[in-house]
């Protein structure tokens, strides 16, 4: 995966189902085997073996406006924004009819912005790109009829590139850092069952740090270097209530642990001299959403939600060209139609309004100042089976 849609560069399209809600309640809900990424507690609502697979193509688009850049006589760089193409897979099975095992292939974290080589923020960022893959085996226990809990380890897998330019000239030499690392991590849920028409649903996913190593290369040669991430712990509250026979209400409250991200330096592996430095200095934020759900039939069912995501960006100053971010508004629909009691198919859109977002960073000796016109559409699709 490699495009960002939650605040940051977080990916929260885990699924197709949730799509169409704006991924409301997805703690709560435990429609299908994706629960095992956002709440492992809600296994224990699946019954046999099912298996999910979804796809999301995600079209963003980020135009920088120059404002009095240093390098401003070299132009905006065109669109950032690269369309991405994002899976995801997880299996779920019975070990006892109370204890309930999946297996999840995701990716929870991913950005890709690419600029033309030559253009007014070229010696700060021209290319980024990181992609994490994420194995999440989980186990959901049922205490009783009400009470169900949830936990799961995560082995990850990242890899990044960073290029920019060496030098402000036009058509510039460049300089790459590549690096990947492997680390791990854990997630864990409760799903309270209130009365049968309400449940709540509570996860919690632990931060993992990891130590990208690599090289930086320029055209003065190849330097074994490394650079230290801590992707964010994550919390969510969700809430589900079934309004009538045809009618759920979903919704959601997700806290993201972004403090963590102070900056982005990239380090000589044989002395730890500093090479490269991107003071970060990101806040916490919160995802507001809330969705509803349509049954008219055993066959169809149609799903709406809003949502509101912060950008943990704390001003002009620190918002960067390699990670444009603003505060975004989600509105999404979507549906599943069911072929049969053990086969559906689930689909989705979302536009998401981006906030204009104005940059005035200093990096490399030059000012990159400006504004950033961003949008991003998501479509989404995916296949369930029960056996």
């Amino acid at each position: 995966a490699n495009a960002a849609q939650g605040a940051g560069f977080a990916l929260i399209e885990q699924n197709a189902s949730g799509l169409g809600n704006a991924y409301a309640g997805q703690a709560a809900v435990a429609e299908d085997a994706s629960t095992i990424f956002f709440n492992p507690a809600g296994l224990t609502r699946l019954e046999g073996r099912q298996v999910v697979v979804a796809a999301h193509v995600i079209r963003p688009s980020a135009e920088f406006s120059d404002a009095g850049s240093t390098l401003a006589a070299f132009g905006d760089g065109g669109d950032a924004g690269v369309t991405a193409f994002v899976p995801n897979f997880y299996y779920a099975m019975d070990v006892t009819p109370d204890l309930k095992f999946g297996l999840g292939v995701n990716a929870p974290f991913g950005l890709t912005t690419e600029y033309d080589d030559t253009w007014a923020g070229q010696v700060q960022a021209i290319k980024s790109d990181m992609k994490t893959v994420n194995v999440n085996p989980a186990l959901g226990w049922r205490v009783n009829d009400r009470l169900s809990l949830g936990f799961g380890l995560n082995w990850q897998y990242i890899e990044a590139e960073l290029t920019q330019a060496a030098a402000a000239v036009a058509n510039p030499p460049e300089a790459k850092m590549e690096g990947d690392d492997r680390s791990w991590g854990w997630n864990i849920g409760a799903l309270w069952d209130i009365d049968g028409f309400n449940r709540l649903g509570i996860a919690y996913r632990s931060a993992i740090d990891h130590s990208l190593e690599g090289k930086l290369k320029t055209p003065l040669g190849a330097t074994p270097a490394y650079a230290d991430l801590e992707l964010p712990a994550s919390a969510s509250l969700s809430y589900w209530r079934r309004l009538s026979p045809a009618w759920e209400l979903l919704a959601d409250l997700t806290w993201t642990e972004w403090s963590n991200f102070r900056k982005l330096d990239v380090v000589r592996k044989v002395d730890d001299a500093v090479l490269s430095h991107i003071p970060e200095m990101w806040e916490n934020t919160w995802r507001y959403s809330l969705g509803l759900s349509y049954r008219p039939n055993r066959v169809w069912t149609w799903r709406y939600g809003l949502a509101y995501d912060e950008t943990p960006v704390p001003d002009a100053a620190h918002r960067t060209a390699r990670i444009p971010d603003a505060d975004r508004l989600w509105v999404a629909l979507g549906g599943q139609y069911r072929f049969s009691p053990k086969a559906a198919l689930d689909f989705g859109y979302a536009h998401l309004f981006v906030k204009d977002a104005r940059i005035d960073h200093v990096n490399n000796g030059t000012l990159l100042r400006g504004g950033y016109d961003s949008k991003i559409d998501i479509l989404s699709a995916q296949y369930t089976h029960n056996f």
